[in-house]
């Protein structure tokens, strides 16, 4: 039996306060599709403290929305996946957002193939917070410095600095070979696309000549020696741009490709290193720093997350062997 509608009453929480009307309403009717959601708003359907309100209304706290009668679709009977409660270590934390150091393999989020990340399990652990949103994403396979909204003003606020590349995130990159310490720049466009497989792909595009070269987007990592090592050497990089695997691809497309990576990686070499006495089996990069302007108070926050212990110890070995 489909569910029946009945009108309801939502008060506005610090979760949604500052939201658009059309945004709240479709997250709060999923499934319904937008061309009724934007209807009943036009139809004056959706009051917001008893008057006609538009799409584009912003909310604010204490608001009272009334959602009319609307008839959501049947729901798949399909059993929800488990989502175990997390929590992870914490870096930083106060009434508007929350820095974890994330550990490697583990998923920011849900999907494509994955059940459930970070902010599911953090969600789990904390059932009584309002509001948890993630402000931007790391690759699973790449450990460290996360942040966590607790209020939708924060996150707006933090986004947007994201966006205009107004913050400082350093990561730690262990890579093959003696990298030239006077190479400090990579500005090497990057394209994203689906390979064969069906999986996401970046390749850097050198020529104005390559067919795709108009659809490749700027892209510049700022790279410092931080220890040469036998064989290898660990890299301090700087992103000024943030495209989806650029510090990975970038790295191998200068001819030092991250260790353990498994994508771009040299998989020879990764398999010698997870199967040998050494024992490393993930990829070394590591969000290490990130500087930003606190949402609530405006001062420069900077945070530093600390080396896991598996690639402290591969650096130890290294060290060693030197």
């Amino acid at each position: 039996m489909p569910i029946q509608p009945a009108v309801r009453l939502v008060e506005i929480d610090e979760g949604s306060a500052g939201q658009r009307l059309d945004n709240f309403l479709l997250r709060e009717l999923k499934g319904v599709p937008k061309t009724h959601v934007y209807r009943v708003i036009r139809a004056g359907e959706v009051r917001v403290n008893k008057g006609r309100a538009q799409a584009d209304t912003r909310l604010e706290l204490g608001d009272m929305v009334r959602i009319p009668p609307v008839r959501l679709p049947e729901r798949a009977t399909a059993a929800p996946s488990y989502v175990p409660a997390k929590e992870f270590p914490v870096v930083f934390e106060d009434e508007h957002l929350i820095a974890v150091n994330k550990p490697a393999g583990v998923a920011v989020h849900g999907g494509s193939g994955v059940s459930f990340g970070v902010i599911e399990q953090l969600r789990q652990a904390r059932p009584t917070a309002k509001f948890l949103e993630l402000v931007h994403r790391l690759d699973k396979e790449t450990s460290g410095l996360l942040l966590i909204a607790k209020k939708r003003s924060a996150l707006t606020a933090l986004q947007d600095q994201f966006r205009e590349r107004e913050t400082g995130k350093t990561y730690a990159a262990l890579v093959i070979g003696e990298w030239a310490a006077n190479k400090k720049v990579i500005d090497v466009p990057l394209l994203k696309f689906t390979g064969a497989d069906g999986e996401r792909w970046v390749r850097a595009v050198t020529s104005s000549h390559d067919p795709q070269a108009e659809q490749a987007k700027r892209s510049i990592s700022l790279v410092k020696v931080a220890r040469a090592l036998n064989g290898y050497t660990l890299l301090d990089v700087t992103i000024k741009t943030g495209r989806t695997h650029q510090i990975r691809v970038h790295l191998a497309h200068e001819g030092h490709p991250i260790v353990g990576d498994p994508k771009y990686g040299d998989f020879e070499a990764n398999r010698a290193l997870a199967r040998g006495a050494l024992r490393f089996e993930r990829m070394f990069l590591h969000a290490k720093r990130l500087r930003f302007v606190h949402p609530g108070s405006g001062q420069e926050i900077e945070l530093l997350a600390p080396m896991p212990p598996d690639c402290e110890k591969l650096l130890a070995q290294l060290s060693l062997a030197s």
